[in-house]
């Protein structure tokens, strides 16, 4: 669907394109600089060329491939402003060649990400999802036995990308009394110990926490190898992209108890997920929320209505990528 908006209220005449589904508090704020929508960036192609040849800044929130022959159809781009601080969605080096400025909204979703992986954390080993079914399901009420969950405070928890989510993890892991152990590609000036490669990191933990970044060069970096190295005691959380993960190798390992437990927040496909993974009890699920309350989709809004602005008013955006 393609709306236009009031006209664009900037130093300079300009139109923005909107791409996905946005709350309606976005939604105005973007008419408000005159954007127009659409929903899928599958439908850019189906715009008339006079209409694609005005675009000069485009706010993505989606996550269909925004690649070369789609820059393309866009000749006056000069920004694509990223909702969300991942974007391997966008073929960064492709836009960099056309002189587009991509961006993204880091830091202002750290807190949620990093309060979501430690809940997922503490709600696997607590066992939490077969506590609340025990009571809605009046188990409780008919004395039926509940199996024990497992001590979260002092185990050995490894941090897979120690970026800034990452160390806002280990903050609070730290206050759990937790050994702390991370991978990163260099080490950093922090209390926890560093390890050379990811395998060789969960080998030393109880628990894995992963919250590198997606794309080609951490694509499956989660592999058969380090799952086995985590062990039958492990707990793999996963609050950063599906891609990261060989899900098949994690679904052998959940089904056979070579791993103990698996909460992930991101999947590959998604949001359609492996109905394999679905029917484990040793899964705790959720939907791809690691940013989603109010406070911090507000904010990541606001930043990303501020790069758009700032980029195509010859300023330099305040999050970029490229």
């Amino acid at each position: 669907m393609w709306t236009a908006a009031s006209p664009p209220r900037c130093k300079e005449t300009r139109m923005i394109l909107a791409i996905g589904s946005y709350s309606q508090e976005d939604r105005t704020a973007l008419d408000a600089m005159g954007a127009a929508h659409l929903a899928s960036l599958q439908g850019l192609a189906a715009l008339p060329q006079d209409q694609r040849a005005g675009i000069k800044g485009v706010a993505y929130k989606g996550g269909h491939p925004f690649g070369a022959a789609q820059m393309d159809l866009l000749p006056a781009l000069r920004v694509i402003a990223n909702f969300g601080v991942g974007h391997d969605a966008i073929d960064v080096p492709a836009a960099t060649a056309r002189g587009i400025t991509v961006t993204n909204t880091p830091a202002v979703l750290n807190d949620d990400v990093a309060d979501l992986a430690v809940a997922m954390w503490i709600a696997l080993n607590r066992g939490f999802e077969p506590a609340i079914a025990h009571v809605r399901m009046g188990g409780w009420a008919r004395g039926e036995g509940l199996a024990l969950g497992r001590k979260a405070s002092g185990r050995r928890v490894g941090i897979l990308g120690l970026g800034r989510i990452g160390r806002e993890i280990a903050d609070r892991l730290a206050a759990f009394k937790c050994e702390i152990h991370y991978w990163s590609r260099g080490a950093k000036d922090v209390p926890w110990t560093h390890h050379a490669d990811p395998t060789a990191l969960a080998r030393a933990v109880d628990d894995l926490i992963v919250i590198i970044v997606g794309g080609p060069d951490t694509e499956g970096l989660v592999s058969a190898a380090l799952l086995d190295a985590l062990g039958p005691d492990g707990v793999l959380v996963n609050v950063a992209r599906g891609s990261v993960v060989d899900e098949a190798a994690l679904i052998e390992r959940l089904a056979d108890g070579r791993l103990r437990g698996a909460a992930l927040d991101v999947f590959r496909g998604e949001p359609q997920v492996d109905l394999r993974l679905l029917a484990l009890p040793n899964l705790l699920a959720l939907p791809h929320i690691g940013s989603a309350t109010v406070e911090t989709r507000a904010a990541m809004g606001d930043l990303q209505r501020r790069n758009l602005a700032a980029v195509l008013d010859g300023r330099p955006a305040e999050t970029p990528v490229n």
